[in-house]
């Protein structure tokens, strides 16, 4: 397996994972109306939605949005989800080298310690997934202190399940 072929099937658990989460959000109305596993859900669609802008050139004059309900934040999450892997089955092995110098670096250096070093879009698109990984981690601590079973997320199940697609929840409309 090469580099983009790994980023790819990357994406394609994210989207997948998301999706599993996401349904077991919504099958618990303790789930559905906390506070901070909206917070989480948020951070980690934010975090993917910013990558993108930033892979596409489209960062400035961003804020942050504001969601009236969890299936609001959900819908914006799976479009983000969606978009994503787009953007990555769209890119050629040979764009994975290029520099990406994230804006937001900076603010990170003074927890570094010390200059942020320099980027490739293929470190940053690993970093999104990663990203995601990390935080479903939380999500699904947080759903079983909430009473509700976490799903099964690992990239391991995926392969196993034969990689499937995403099967999202019928997410309700606002």
């Amino acid at each position: 397996m090469n580099d983009l072929a790994t980023l790819k099937d990357l994406f394609r658990h994210m989207e997948w994972a998301d999706a599993r989460v996401w349904t077991a959000v919504f099958s618990s109305p303790e789930a559905v109306d906390d506070a901070e596993l909206r917070e989480r859900l948020k951070h980690i669609h934010l975090v993917s939605h910013l990558f993108l802008l930033h892979w596409r050139g489209q960062l400035r004059g961003v804020t942050e949005p504001s969601f009236s309900d969890t299936a609001s934040l959900a819908r914006w999450g799976r479009e983000g989800d969606e978009a994503a892997r787009g953007f990555v089955e769209a890119v050629d092995e040979g764009d994975l080298a290029s520099p990406s110098v994230v804006p937001w670096s900076t603010m990170v250096e003074q927890r570094l310690g010390r200059k942020a070093g320099a980027t490739s879009l293929g470190e940053t698109m690993l970093q999104v997934a990663l990203h995601g990984t990390y935080h479903r981690g939380q999500v699904n601590t947080r759903l079983r202190a909430l009473g509700t079973e976490p799903p099964l997320t690992d990239f391991i199940a995926w392969v196993w399940l034969g990689k499937p697609e995403p099967d999202w929840p019928d997410i309700p409309s606002a």
